[in-house]
């Protein structure tokens, strides 16, 4: 499967859609930035470059500060692929990210999806 449009697109082109996921469940902005900080290690100032800059996804995990050690405690189905089966080590982290937020959608406790 070729992966490199979804890693050619940019992050801030899928961000609002992560927004708007979670606003619709009842969960935060705020929240959604604490799952991706927690993921890459941006905090709030290098999210919003990478957002301002139009960072394609490869280019945002490329300039992650540092992925949390607990990421291989994210498991799961997303879009109809187990995450912790996927190859492609970019795709993956993508995909760690979509799980996230799809966790915080579905209502689950902050503790549990920042795996503490």
């Amino acid at each position: 499967m070729d992966h490199g449009r979804v890693f050619r697109m940019a992050f801030a082109s899928v961000y609002p859609h992560y927004i708007a996921k979670a606003e619709r469940k009842g969960r935060t902005k705020a929240e959604v930035h604490a799952v991706i900080q927690w993921l890459t290690g941006y905090d709030e100032d290098g999210l919003q470059l990478q957002i301002e800059n139009k960072v394609d996804f490869e280019t945002f995990f490329t300039q992650a500060p540092r992925m949390h050690p607990n990421v291989s405690k994210i498991t799961g189905l997303i879009c109809g692929y187990r995450v912790e089966e996927i190859e492609d080590p970019l795709m993956r982290k993508i995909r760690h990210m979509d799980k996230l937020v799809d966790e915080l959608a579905k209502g689950r406790a902050m503790e549990k999806i920042l795996r503490q």
